[in-house]
C-alpha cells in the first residue's frame, strides 16, 4: 500500500474536489490536505527505500511479469518526494492566485489528477502503463491550460497538445514494436531480453520512436516549441507546476528507459541523445535571450537546462548520470520558485513585460533578494545549488574528452547570466516607466494573508536551494545511490521479479 500511496491519494483527492467544486473553500482546503499527505507519503517511501533499498509491488495479486508493477528505488522515490514538495508549495501559492472562476472550473481536480500522472510515471514498472499515466499528465494538464478560456490559453493549448498527441502515437507505436519483439512490457523483464538484440530493426525501430516520445515529453530540440507557446498562459499556479514537473516526467523516462531497458551508450543513440542535448541547450538560452516577458523568458530556460540533464545521460559515465540526476533534482525547486516569484513581481507591478515594469529594488528589496537566489543558482554560480549541478556535468564532459560539450555547457551558463540579469536590470533597477500601473501606484494592493500565501513557498524553495548549496555531500551521494541503481539494476530487477513488496 505504501507505493500505491503516492498515487491513490491525488486520485481520492481529485475525486473528492470534483464533488465539492460548487464548495470553492473547502475544494481548496480538501486539495491542499492531499497535497500535504502525499508529502507524508512521500517521505515515508523514500525512508522505505533508504532503508531497504528498491521495493516492488504487484497489484491485483498477479506476479511480475504478467501483471501491473509498481516499484520505487532512489531515484523514483526521491522523485516522488520531490513532487510532494512541489504540490503543496503550489497548493498554498494557489490559495491567493488561483480565481474562484479557475476553481468553480476544476482547478484543483485537475491539478490533483496531474499528480496522480506524475507519480505513476515515476513509480510504474512496465512500459504499457507508463503511457497510460502520461495520457493522465496529458489529459489533465490540457484542462489546467484551458481552463481559464482566453484565447493565449486556448492557443497555447492547442499547439501544447498538438505535438504531445504525435509524441503519444510514437510512444504507443514503439511500445507495440517492443512487446511484438520480446513478448513483455515489464521493464525489470526487458532488462535481461534487450541487451544483445539492440541492432535488431524492431528493438532499434522501438528505441527510436521512446527516444522521440520521452524527448518530447522533455522539450528537447527540435521538438520543444510547444513549451513557451502553452507555460506562459494559465494561472501562475499552474505554470510553476508545469515548469517543476512536466518535462522532468520525460526526462525521467529517458533515464529510466535508456539505462535498464536500452543501451544509452549504444553509438546510434548516444550520438542523437548528445546532438540533441546540446541543441537544446544552445536554442533554449537564446530563445530566453530574445524575450521580454518573464514566464517567456523562464520558459525558455526550461529547455536549456533540459540539455543538461539529457548530456549527463548522454555522456554515459557513472559520474556524468550523478550529474544529471543532482540537476534533475536541483532543477524542479529552482524553477518552480522563479514562476512563483515571477507572479509575485507581476502582482507588484501590474505586468510581466519587462518594458512596463520596473523600480521593484527600492520599493521590495526583500523580493530582489528572494529572486537573486533561484535566479544565480540556474545560472550557476557559486555556492548555490546550480554550480555544483554545472560542474558535475563539465567534469564529466571534460573526463569524456568531449570538450565541444563542456564548452557548450559553459558558455549556455554565461547566456543565462544575461538572462536573469535582464530581469534583475529591468524589474528591479530601472525605474518604473511613467504611466505603468507600477508608476502610478494603481496596482491594487495585497491583503496580509494573500501575501503570506504567496510569499511562504517562496521562500521555502530558496531556503531548499540555499541548503543544497551549501551543504552538497548528501544530496550528491543520494544522486550517487541513485546513478548506481540506474547503471547496476540488480536491486531493482530482484524486487520486481523476485516478488518482494513493501
Amino acid at each position: 500500500m505504501m507505493l500505491a500511496a503516492a498515487i491513490l491519494i491525488p486520485m481520492a483527492t481529485a475525486v473528492l474536489c470534483l464533488m465539492l467544486r460548487r464548495r470553492a473553500a473547502v475544494a481548496r482546503l480538501v486539495s491542499l490536505a492531499g497535497a500535504v499527505a502525499l508529502l507524508i507519503a512521500s517521505v515515508l517511501l523514500l525512508v522505505t527505500v533508504l532503508q531497504g533499498g528498491p521495493v516492488a509491488a504487484q497489484m491485483g495479486g498477479w506476479p511480475a511479469p504478467f501483471g501491473i508493477t509498481l516499484v520505487a528505488d532512489l531515484l523514483s522515490a526521491a522523485m516522488v518526494l520531490i513532487t510532494g514538495i512541489v504540490a503543496v508549495a503550489v497548493a498554498v501559492y494557489g490559495l491567493a492566485d488561483v480565481t474562484r472562476n479557475e476553481e468553480r472550473r476544476g482547478h484543483h481536480t485537475l491539478t490533483q489528477a496531474l499528480l496522480a500522472g506524475v507519480c505513476g510515471a515515476f513509480l510504474t514498472g512496465d512500459m504499457f502503463n507508463l503511457y497510460v499515466w502520461f495520457e493522465v499528465m496529458l489529459i489533465a494538464s490540457f484542462g489546467l491550460l484551458v481552463i481559464g478560456g482566453g484565447k493565449a490559453q486556448i492557443d497555447g493549448a492547442v499547439k501544447y497538445v498538438g505535438l504531445n498527441l504525435i509524441a503519444t502515437l510514437a510512444f504507443l507505436t514503439g511500445v507495440g514494436l517492443l512487446y511484438g519483439a520480446t513478448g513483455t512490457l515489464n521493464m525489470a523483464d526487458l532488462h535481461g531480453i534487450v541487451p544483445g538484440r539492440q541492432d535488431e530493426v524492431a528493438i532499434l525501430g522501438a528505441a527510436a520512436l521512446l527516444l522521440f516520445a520521452f524527448g518530447a515529453k522533455a522539450a528537447m530540440f527540435p521538438v520543444f516549441f510547444w513549451l513557451p507557446a502553452a507555460y506562459h498562459t494559465p494561472s501562475v499556479t499552474t505554470s510553476a507546476l508545469f515548469a517543476a514537473l512536466l518535462t522532468k516526467v520525460g526526462v525521467y523516462a529517458l533515464l529510466r528507459v535508456f539505462t535498464l531497458v536500452f543501451d544509452a551508450g549504444h553509438p546510434s543513440i548516444q550520438a542523437v541523445l548528445l546532438v540533441g542535448a546540446c541543441l537544446t541547450m544552445a536554442v533554449g538560452v537564446l530563445g530566453a535571450a530574445a524575450q521580454n516577458g518573464i514566464r517567456r523568458i523562464l520558459s525558455f530556460h526550461i529547455i536549456s537546462q533540459i540539455g543538461y540533464m539529457v548530456v549527463g545521460l548522454a555522456i554515459y559515465t557513472p559520474l556524468a548520470i550523478v550529474g544529471g540526476i543532482f540537476y534533475l533534482f536541483h532543477h524542479i525547486v529552482v524553477k518552480a520558485n522563479l514562476f512563483l516569484i515571477g507572479g509575485l513581481i507581476a502582482r507588484r507591478t501590474g505586468s510581466e513585460d519587462l518594458d512596463r515594469i520596473g523600480g521593484l529594488w527600492a520599493a521590495r528589496p526583500w523580493l530582489g533578494v528572494l529572486f537573486l537566489i533561484p535566479a544565480l543558482s540556474l545560472a550557476g554560480i557559486p555556492p548555490l545549488s546550480g554550480f555544483w549541478a554545472k560542474l558535475l556535468i563539465v567534469q564529466a564532459s571534460l573526463e569524456a574528452e568531449l570538450y565541444i560539450v563542456a564548452a557548450v555547457a559553459l558558455v549556455v551558463g554565461l547566456l543565462t547570466i544575461f538572462s536573469m540579469s535582464k530581469i534583475w536590470l529591468e524589474a528591479f533597477w530601472k525605474e518604473a516607466p511613467a504611466g505603468t500601473p507600477a508608476a502610478t501606484g494603481t496596482v491594487p494592493a495585497l491583503g496580509a494573508a494573500a501575501t503570506a500565501a504567496l510569499l511562504t513557498p517562496a521562500l521555502a524553495l530558496a531556503a531548499i536551494t540555499v541548503v543544497i548549496g551549501l551543504m552538497p555531500g548528501p544530496f550528491f551521494d543520494a544522486a550517487q545511490v541513485a546513478a548506481d541503481h540506474l547503471v547496476t539494476p540488480d536491486a531493482y530487477v530482484r524486487a520486481v521479479l523476485g516478488g518482494a513488496s513493501p
